[in-house]
């Protein structure tokens, strides 16, 4: 069951990859977008994932270090990020 955080994160992912325009075959992939969906298979390269990063960060007025090579690969998929930010909006609550 998607929660609002996870619809709204998967909205600011959907938003980002359309706006950068991806091919026919992202758009099919990003109509179907779920926690599961792998970033790379939504074209999310590194400078993609800092784009989309930025947009949660202004959307919910927190700050994500992603300095660490560790950080950047425990962010595979999308329920990952979701997690993430979950677990930053818990700790500034």
């Amino acid at each position: 069951m998607v929660d609002q955080l996870e619809s709204e994160i998967i909205g600011i992912i959907k938003n980002r990859v359309e706006s950068e325009g991806g091919d026919g075959e992202t758009a099919l992939i990003v109509g179907d977008l779920t926690a599961a969906t792998e970033l790379t298979a939504l074209g999310v390269d590194s400078l993609g994932l800092a784009d989309i990063i930025w947009d949660v960060e202004q959307a919910y007025g927190i700050r994500i270090e992603m300095n660490t090579a560790e950080a950047w690969s425990d962010l595979q998929n999308v329920g990952d990020m979701v997690g993430a930010i979950r677990g930053l909006l818990t700790k500034g609550a």
